[in-house]
């Protein structure tokens, strides 16, 4: 069977964490479209198999889990009229809990953003912690049942709830693309006894940043969102290996893995290829 040389996948796989699109690596490459979304389904497995056995036992002080929003195929505003739609086609959001001393994301679901979702999100999330933590969400309502049903009472947890106008000093195509005025937020206590000035989304909120930055699937308007569910699916589980265990963050200077205490060295591109040919030698 062929097979891309190591160098090569080192080559493909950068590219995709570094935020390009699947037609621009097969035109930077040489690569076929389909040998790229190849690679990407096998890195994607790979690193989903290795982000479930290394990211165990976290041990974390304060936890915050925001939602971020993007679409496969097509919006839902647009599904009823797509031709050929593929299942999973529509809206997708992509749940993420971050370690707020070493960056670490802790867990990541993907699917609708419904009770369902956020009780499976939040039971891995308990499930990766080695211990009690301040936990903050969003106001969104699927997290009350879905805490509380994960965690019991063996948690501080709190939302913080903003609150957002119109953007009444814009009008026309600037008010279309700009966010709602902040007005205020409201801190609210639900279960335990979480500290009121450490009541924050804002690390889980500017990762959502990083992430439209390193993901093109995940830019407000693009060409290059998924067609199928799987490569989203895998290019969510490849960019959370490689921001885990092979990114320098600014904040902890070196990667999220290594502040966590779960790896002793930074990975690079290369340990990543390796865990595919690793998967590979397995099957």
């Amino acid at each position: 069977m062929n097979r891309l040389p190591f160098e090569k996948r080192k080559q493909i796989i950068h590219l995709m964490v570094e935020g390009n699109g699947i037609n621009a690596i097969s035109r930077l490459t040489g690569a076929s479209k389909n040998t790229v979304l190849k690679l990407l389904g096998e890195a994607g497995e790979a690193c989903m198999a290795h982000h479930d056995r290394a990211v165990r036992g976290v041990k974390a002080n304060r936890v915050e889990c925001d939602e971020i929003w993007s679409f496969n195929y097509c919006k839902k505003a647009n599904l009823a009229k797509a031709k050929a739609a593929p299942e999973g086609a529509g809206d997708v959001w992509t749940w993420t809990a971050i370690d707020v001393d070493s960056k670490l994301i802790v867990s990541y679901l993907i699917g609708g953003r419904d009770a369902d979702a956020a009780q499976d999100f939040m039971h891995d999330v308990a499930d990766r912690l080695a211990n009690r933590v301040q936990l903050t969400t969003d106001g969104h309502g699927a997290y009350l049942s879905a805490v509380l049903g994960a965690f019991g009472i063996d948690v501080d947890y709190a939302q913080l709830v903003k609150h957002y106008g119109p953007t009444a000093d814009l009008a026309g195509p600037e008010r279309k693309y700009s966010p709602g005025r902040f007005v205020s937020a409201n801190k609210r206590r639900v279960i335990g006894k979480p500290i009121k000035s450490l009541v924050s989304t804002s690390y889980v909120e500017k990762h959502n940043q990083t992430m439209r930055q390193h993901m093109k699937r995940f830019s407000r308007l693009t060409a290059a969102h998924s067609k199928k569910i799987d490569n989203h699916v895998a290019m969510v589980a490849l960019y959370t290996c490689w921001y885990n265990f092979a990114r320098i963050n600014s904040a902890v200077r070196m990667s999220p893995a290594m502040a966590c205490g779960l790896e002793q060295r930074l990975w690079d591109i290369g340990d990543i290829v390796k865990l595919i040919e690793a998967s590979e030698t397995n099957q």
